[in-house]
């Protein structure tokens, strides 16, 4: 009975804790899971600090970004200003020679395609040109090609002719631009409405009066102005131009097509004769190209010539699978003062290995 008294007592004494004071918290649960407000306070820090994290990413992201994109810019201006710089250099290159064939050509004046104007430069790289310089080798340089010609503008007809105050020459002029617009294939009444707006387009312009006259094109891509689609345009191309004011064809370097179109009387194979014979030896007065021209055929000091004063300089610059084209309109003002002046330029530039039309 006693044995069994003691085992009640210290099972009791085992089962039973110690009371506490009001407040006191238990040492056990303290050292032992935490609690739910740590726990929250150090997964807001934890979301915190992957924020930070990620707008720091972002922001170094589009840092370096701005800071490529503004080397791709700075690269791009610099590559545009050294391609300008060339072909100016190119421009300069075409006006030495056009004033040197001036002054070859002050005793006989005589514009055609055996002079030194008329050969292309080929193809060549830019270094090529800079190892003349001493400080500079073949090799140098950057890896860029220059190639460029000069063509004479008076060898196509100039549209400017068709605007005419006199009713006869307009009428003379008119039955030219026919024949050209039938050799390029299009409807021969095309031209008298050509014709018609050119005069509205070249009469507005002189008095600077506005109206429903068209705006008076400078170049063959300005004829949408009056009505000409771009597939006309392209057809016409090899045949035509437009100067600023009236030129005379220089039999020296008109195509066959040009020289037909002068009157009705001369056909392909007049042409062609005419053409071998100015090869073997270049015209310089009306009474050289008479022989070639049949009887019915009137010349004109007005229509035919055989200088030239307004010619076309092309510089040609190939950097990588970029071509930029510089076509500049310049204008030989006098064979004795030797002034050449640029009248306008034309900028094209195309992506060789993507294979899409230049942007002009």
């Amino acid at each position: 009975m006693s044995l069994d008294l003691r085992q009640h007592a210290a099972g009791a004494m085992s089962g039973s804790h110690a009371p506490r004071a009001p407040g006191a918290s238990d040492a056990s649960g303290a050292l032992g899971s935490p609690t739910a407000p740590a726990a929250g306070q150090r997964g807001a820090a934890l979301l915190t600090a992957l924020l930070i994290v990620v707008l720091i990413t972002t922001l170094a992201a589009a840092m370096m970004w701005r800071q490529a994109r503004s080397i791709q810019i700075e690269a791009a201006e610099r590559g545009r200003a050294q391609a300008d710089w060339v072909l100016q250099g190119a421009l300069d290159w075409a006006r030495l020679i056009l004033r040197e064939d001036s002054r070859a050509n002050q005793k006989t004046p005589s514009d055609h395609l055996g002079e030194v104007w008329a050969v292309p430069l080929a193809e060549a790289r830019l270094s090529s040109f800079l190892s003349t310089d001493s400080n500079h080798s073949s090799d140098s340089g950057p890896d860029a090609y220059l190639s460029g010609r000069i063509e004479d503008a008076q060898s196509r007809y100039n549209l400017i002719n068709l605007v005419q105050s006199d009713p006869v020459k307009a009428a003379k002029e008119l039955r030219i631009a026919a024949r050209l617009f039938q050799t390029a294939g299009m409807n021969t009444g095309l031209a008298p409405q050509v014709q018609e707006r050119l005069t509205q387009a070249m009469a507005s312009a002189a008095s600077a009066t506005k109206g429903d006259a068209p705006l008076a094109p400078i170049r063959l891509d300005q004829l949408r102005w009056i009505g000409l689609s771009a597939e006309q345009i392209e057809r016409l191309r090899p045949l035509v131009v437009i100067l600023p004011k009236a030129t005379k064809v220089n039999l020296n370097t008109a195509p066959r097509e040009v020289i037909t179109a002068l009157d009705e009387s001369i056909d392909l194979s007049t042409a062609d004769r005419l053409i071998r014979a100015r090869d073997g030896k270049p015209f310089a007065k009306l009474d050289d190209v008479q022989p070639y021209l049949p009887p019915a055929f009137t010349q004109s000091s007005e229509l035919t010539g055989f200088t030239t004063d307004y010619f076309f300089v092309e510089g040609r610059l190939r950097m990588d699978d970029r071509v930029l084209t510089m076509r500049s309109l310049v204008h030989r003002e006098s064979p004795t003062t030797l002034d050449l002046k640029v009248l306008d330029r034309e900028r094209i530039q195309q992506q060789t290995s993507a294979g899409k039309p230049g942007q002009r």
